[in-house]
């Protein structure tokens, strides 16, 4: 971690966040040193982490939270995490989005901030089944003025289902609306991502649901940002083969890097300055 007074607290949580998972558990006085900022400073950090629940206080410092494999967080804890990541990610993965193209969205935070650079792609057929994806393109259609949908604006279309947590809808009702369409790309969303788990989420329902989504699709680009490595939830639903495109952003390890291009055929490290990537990313 860098010593920089300027950090914004979001870049500042994210690196405390880093720090506590990869060595088990931080003090207070350690991060202070690290990050160049005062003791409140730290303890701010850490209290806001705690309530997000992915950091545990101890007496001097935090531990992370270790989540049974059937936690779902809910959108606006998982929101709160990672912005900077997501919001390289989305814009990696917007620039593989071709106009005129069908494209289907999953359920979760960083597709949401995918949907957000999508809204202005021209003649796109987006199938979703998260009602906050959906929500972006309602909401960029409104603001565009009263003269109803503008030309060659997305068409949406929002599957039917059960809610979860993250704002999905899943179960029979999204399967069978997902079974009759063809996609160019499917952009998943996942909660985590191991080579020995694959894709991993911890609702057995969306599971089903992405499975369909994958087997609709002519093209799978997963997004996820670089805290999903190493995730296992309750339920697999796909290997790492399964995968076209893998898009993360430039938090991933070298060591976990190598080790994804030894299964996918494609890699994507978006960053604030570049995207960087391996043969097939496309």
């Amino acid at each position: 971690m860098s010593d920089n007074q300027n950090l914004l607290a979001e870049q500042r949580r994210a690196l405390i966040l880093d720090e506590v998972r990869r060595r088990g558990g931080v003090r207070v006085n350690e991060l202070t040193r690290k990050l160049n900022v005062s003791d409140m400073t730290v303890r701010r950090d850490l209290d806001a982490l705690a309530r997000l629940g992915v950091v545990e206080k101890v007496h001097g410092g935090a531990v992370p939270v270790v989540e049974a494999s059937t936690h779902e967080p809910g959108f606006e804890a998982k929101s709160a995490l990672e912005l900077t990541a997501k919001e390289d990610i989305a814009r990696a993965a917007a620039a593989l989005v071709q106009p005129g193209s069908a494209i289907a969205l999953s359920g979760g935070t960083t597709t949401f901030a995918l949907a957000h650079h999508l809204v202005d792609v021209p003649e796109l057929t987006v199938v979703t089944n998260s009602t906050r994806v959906a929500d972006v393109f309602h909401t960029a259609q409104q603001t565009a003025g009263a003269g109803g949908r503008r030309p060659g604006s997305p068409v949406v279309v929002l599957t039917g289902g059960v809610r979860t947590p993250s704002d999905s809808l899943v179960g029979p009702v999204a399967d069978q609306a997902i079974r009759s369409l063809h996609f160019d790309v499917l952009f998943l969303g996942v909660h985590g991502i191991s080579v020995e788990a694959g894709l991993s989420t911890p609702n057995i329902a969306e599971a089903e649901t992405n499975r369909r989504f994958m087997r609709s699709a002519r093209r799978v680009v997963v997004v996820a940002d670089h805290t999903k490595w190493g995730t296992v939830g309750l339920s697999s639903f796909a290997t790492l083969d399964r995968i076209d495109t893998l898009v993360m952003d430039s938090g991933l390890s070298e060591e976990a890097r190598e080790k994804i291009m030894e299964q996918l055929p494609g890699l994507v490290v978006a960053d604030r300055a570049a995207s960087g990537s391996v043969p097939g990313s496309g």
